[in-house]
């Protein structure tokens, strides 16, 4: 049950006919992982903890550095050198006492990946590197867990979620992320954010994108981006959004899909 002061905090929520004191509980009890206390981890954290999503899950083994702080706006300049889920757990802790705060000091792999995810309800990817990003999706297909998946360039964001496990309303499988990006780029191919850069003020707008995704999720509001990625131009700002489906090349699908640990030597 929410508490007198769960009531006063989450009103805005609460008056909503779409959330209510039905969906406001439903965000209370749900159980978030997040994958990066980064760019886009940071802005996403702090939104699903103002919103009372009731249990965050923060997988991140890096520490809040100087250079950090243009985008990161979780953490801040007194937290240099302090690891980032301790960082964030305390700017999480400051907005919202009511969350509770799991965080994996670590670094997500093929060895945890499954023990981590299947202990949440829903993940939330906001990685930088694309051999996260397989994992993840791949490990949260295995683990039947949604995620919402997003990525960002120096002026450019992307997102989509992914419900692989579940069909549609024509009765065919959603699509996977592999789906999406059959193969993963070669090393080198892209340049990383410390080489191209990145404008700070996207994050903040992808990551509030994501965070909006699973409360949508969470509360069964609205149309979620399960089979479509949205794409953002912060030159122009426009928004395209693009529709995919179940790839019948995707190796997890066939007569004999790969399994988990065939998954693994690929990423």
């Amino acid at each position: 049950m929410l508490s007198p002061a769960e009531l006063e905090r989450y009103a805005r929520h609460i008056v909503m006919q779409e959330i209510g004191g039905a969906g406001q509980q439903k965000l209370k009890n749900a159980r978030v992982l997040v994958i990066g206390a980064g760019g886009l981890g940071a802005p996403v954290l702090q939104y699903l903890a103002a919103a009372g999503v009731g249990t965050l899950g923060i997988v991140d083994d890096d520490t809040v550095s100087l250079s950090n702080l243009q985008r990161q706006v979780i953490h801040d300049t007194d937290q240099l050198g302090e690891p980032k889920v301790a960082s964030a757990a305390e700017a999480i802790a400051r907005l919202n006492p009511n969350v509770d705060v799991v965080p994996f000091p670590t670094r997500i792999a093929g060895q945890n990946a499954l023990a981590l995810i299947s202990d949440f309800d829903l993940v939330v990817d906001g990685s930088d590197n694309f051999d996260t990003r397989y994992l993840v999706s791949d490990a949260c297909f295995f683990a039947e867990k949604p995620l919402v998946t997003a990525a960002v360039g120096q002026f450019d964001g992307s997102i989509t979620t992914l419900r692989p496990f579940e069909t549609n309303a024509d009765g065919e499988l959603n699509p996977t992320y592999r789906c999406l990006f059959p193969q993963k780029p070669r090393d080198g191919l892209l340049p990383t954010c410390a080489e191209a850069g990145v404008l700070g003020a996207l994050t903040g707008i992808i990551g509030a994108m994501q965070a909006m995704e699973v409360i949508k999720e969470i509360t069964g509001t609205g149309e979620g981006l399960v089979g479509r990625m949205m794409m953002f131009d912060a030159r122009t700002f426009r928004m395209e959004t693009i529709r995919y489906r179940r790839s019948a090349r995707n190796p997890l699908n066939g007569e004999n899909p790969k399994s988990w640990a065939e998954m693994l030597e690929s990423v």
